[in-house]
């Protein structure tokens, strides 16, 4: 059955910046892509997501076991050796 839509003059933007781009080839594209991600939200998004069983920066140093250490990772300020060029 078809149907008729009306975009926001932001979505519009939006939606002809995006077809510009070369991002999608038809404005028919980009509605099967934005209803595909509608139909499937368990999927999570590629970008930001970690594979499972992978930690975080967070985590791992968290559960590090130098953690409470109290390790100086300051460099010396001293000028360096003399070298003969």
């Amino acid at each position: 059955m078809p149907m008729t839509i009306e975009l926001k003059p932001e979505q519009e933007r939006i939606l002809q910046e995006a077809l510009r781009q070369g991002r999608f080839h038809s404005v028919e594209e980009a509605l099967d892509r934005a209803i595909q991600s509608i139909a499937s939200p368990q999927e999570p998004a590629k970008r930001g997501k970690r594979p499972p069983g992978k930690k975080s920066l967070v985590e791992l140093f968290a559960e590090s076991p130098l953690k409470g250490l109290d390790l100086n990772f300051e460099r010396a300020k001293d000028t360096g050796r003399p070298v003969d060029l």
